[in-house]
């Protein structure tokens, strides 16, 4: 295998946190109300905390797998492919595709820590999402150096500590954090609101990429209790449309140019209509709705500040 012949760089894999994710991070007391694998009875693991059960798995972990054999359920390690959760078989999968850098989103603590954010004792949530951001970067993104751009979450729940966490990690050398794609369906502040100033502005100052991942907000678009599962895999993308709208007629892109915001697993497709669309609004109304891009236009911001990233995007080509 020749560094030549790796060609891609993924924005948007994930990781499965192995069961010792926390072992050399916390102290013996503390691995006591850490978030801990469990096995059921039916042979599952998944993982538990404060009494709560988050299978993780499902999805996240079909790798290798014949797609009848896809499902959503939780599954033990065993059944996985050893590339989801070690490191070191990740690198081998990443050879033999072609991967030279890879991005890893988390499991179990939810794409923007929301895990952390519900424990009972936030200081020690806090202490939980240090842990699992050096874990990240250190154990997981350290093991081989270059090949992995570490993602740390954020401690949402506190904007200050949110700034102190950013310029924590970039000191080590992580400058992508993962955001929600709309905090206000978390019961936070939503996009529109200057609470979260003082992180974008962090994020801006530190070059730090914000990533908002489709299901951020822990809500997919269902439109039915009945709809089948792939009403809720056509729509997935519709998310990061939410998200792109909020982001464009908010303060931020304007108050804030050098911050960039990636859109992850949100495809490419709809961007052309959504440039349009935008633009189309902006000019018609405007006037009255108080909307303000001086010489430029919502697309052209758009198009500087905002990252995207596809699998298979056919209509984009």
């Amino acid at each position: 295998m020749h560094l030549d012949d790796l060609v891609l760089v993924s924005v948007d894999d994930h990781v499965v946190e192995p069961p010792d994710v926390f072992h050399n991070q916390l102290t013996p007391d503390e691995l006591e109300r850490a978030p801990r694998v469990i096995r059921l009875p039916n042979g599952a693991d998944v993982w538990e905390f404060e009494g709560v059960q988050i299978p993780n798995i499902g999805l996240n972990a079909v790798a290798g797998r014949p797609r009848a054999e896809y499902g959503i359920d939780p599954t033990s390690f065993e059944e996985m492919r050893r590339g989801c959760y070690d490191v070191h078989a990740r690198i081998d999968d990443m050879n033999a595709n072609g991967v030279l850098g890879s991005l890893c989103f988390p499991s179990f603590p939810q794409f923007c820590g929301q895990l952390f954010s519900r424990a009972q004792d936030k200081a020690f949530g806090h202490r939980l999402l240090q842990a699992y951001n050096d874990w990240h970067i250190d154990e997981w993104c350290g093991a081989y150096p270059g090949r992995f751009l570490p993602l740390a979450l954020p401690p949402i729940w506190d904007v200050d500590l949110m700034v102190d966490e950013v310029g924590r990690v970039a000191a080590q050398g992580c400058h992508a954090v993962s955001f929600s794609e709309n905090p206000a369906k978390l019961g936070f502040p939503s996009l529109h609101h200057p609470h979260w100033d003082p992180f974008w502005q962090i994020c801006s100052d530190l070059g730090t990429v914000v990533c908002m991942h489709i299901g951020s907000s822990s809500q997919l678009v269902v439109t039915a209790d009945d709809a089948p599962f792939d009403v809720m895999a056509t729509l997935q993308p519709l998310n990061i449309v939410q998200a792109a709208a909020d982001l464009v007629w908010s303060p931020v892109l304007r108050r804030f140019p050098h911050l960039r915001i990636a859109l992850s697993e949100g495809g490419i497709g709809w961007i052309p209509y959504f440039l349009d669309k935008v633009d189309n609004v902006y000019r018609k109304q405007h006037e009255w709705t108080g909307q303000d891009y001086g010489d430029r236009t919502p697309s052209e911001v758009f198009l500087e500040q905002i990252l995207v990233c596809f699998i298979d995007d056919p209509p984009a080509s």
